[in-house]
């Protein structure tokens, strides 16, 4: 598999990064057999970088990803998590999360400040078991923002000076916000949540131009935008965003996939293939909860997507034309895994 540098830092991603949000619950409940077979069998096929966070099932998530890497060699994997929400223990009383299917084990404080960003770090290693974090985000801080720029930056950096941390940034889905961040701070990488996918070109207005200047990388998370893009050809009613999809939205993604089909693509593997076309997309993260899934994100991953496919779908006014090709990936910092396992 494939890696990337992230930014100007040390850190390397492999290309297909699994996304840690479904083994927390996210949609539905995961028991612990099926999310350590998922994180298994990521690893026999090459995974090696691993994105999670305290919001996704309370602790779940990190419990189950660090199961699994605290047996492997540390230098062998890169993992990511996020700061801006502590995890307080209450009392679950019969309840299930809010945003998980979990029980209520803990409820969640918005803290971005220097002591709150800390404090959500040690708990993380203590959870995952692990003595060092490769990317630390701020993690949707879209309604907290200047807080976070404020405060929680600083804290950030305050980590990687003393090599707690690899590489910072911050997770969310507005384009202006991480925009801001990117000129106004010193990070070295951004995770962008379904602004860059076959459907929605808003990071190219000014989010991705501003990271080729910085030399800021960007993950692109929700490639899928939630399910539209996941299968060959969506039903009525399939999620976009986590919401049912307009009918406009659905006969839009129908022509995508006519154009995919006479390529001998499908829609989830063009989906896939399209953020990393351009030079300063590192990876693309995926979140997986079974082995069956995560065998199927491999194969859609590593499909052969002509390049031909692009130009027709600019041609019919399906692309924005301004997204980069193949060609444009030729510069990007791209190592291949033996080189980085040699580094190791």
């Amino acid at each position: 598999m494939r890696t990337s540098r992230l930014g100007r830092s040390t850190v390397e991603v492999t290309r297909l990064g699994f996304g840690g949000g479904p083994l927390g619950g996210l949609f539905a409940p995961l028991d612990d057999d099926t999310a350590a077979e998922a994180l298994a069998t990521a690893w026999n096929a090459g995974i090696r970088y691993f994105d999670t966070s305290p919001h996704y099932g309370i602790g779940h998530s990190e419990r189950r990803i660090g199961e699994l890497l605290r047996t492997k060699t540390r230098a062998a994997f890169t993992l990511s998590t996020k700061v801006g929400r502590l995890l307080v223990p209450q009392d679950p009383a019969g309840r299930v999360d809010e945003s998980f299917e979990v029980p209520a084990t803990h409820r969640r404080v918005w803290d971005f400040s220097c002591d709150g960003v800390r404090r959500s770090v040690e708990d993380s290693l203590a959870r995952m078991g692990v003595d060092r974090i490769d990317v630390l985000f701020l993690h949707d801080a879209e309604q907290h923002f200047e807080t976070a720029l404020r405060d929680g930056y600083p804290a950030l950096a305050e980590l990687r000076a003393e090599g707690l941390v690899g590489a910072i940034g911050a997770g969310m889905y507005d384009p202006a916000k991480l925009t801001r961040l990117v000129r106004d701070a010193d990070v070295d990488v951004v995770m962008l949540s379904g602004r860059y996918t076959l459907l929605d070109h808003s990071a190219l207005d000014d989010l991705l131009p501003a990271c080729a200047e910085r030399g800021v990388s960007v993950l692109a998370a929700s490639i899928f935008n939630s399910g539209l893009l996941a299968t060959p050809r969506p039903a009525a009613g399939a999620p976009y965003d986590y919401a049912p999809a307009s009918p406009e939205l659905l006969r839009r993604v129908h022509r995508i996939a006519d154009v995919c089909e006479a390529h001998g693509v499908t829609l989830p593997q063009a989906a896939m293939a399209f953020p990393l076309l351009h030079p300063v997309v590192a990876g693309i993260v995926v979140g997986m909860r079974s082995a069956d899934e995560v065998r199927a994100d491999i194969e859609s991953y590593e499909a052969d997507v002509p390049s031909g496919l692009w130009a027709d779908l600019r041609g019919a006014g399906l692309l924005d034309p301004r997204a980069p090709g193949p060609a444009a990936t030729a510069h990007a910092p791209v190592v291949q895994r033996e080189e980085w396992e040699k580094k190791g």
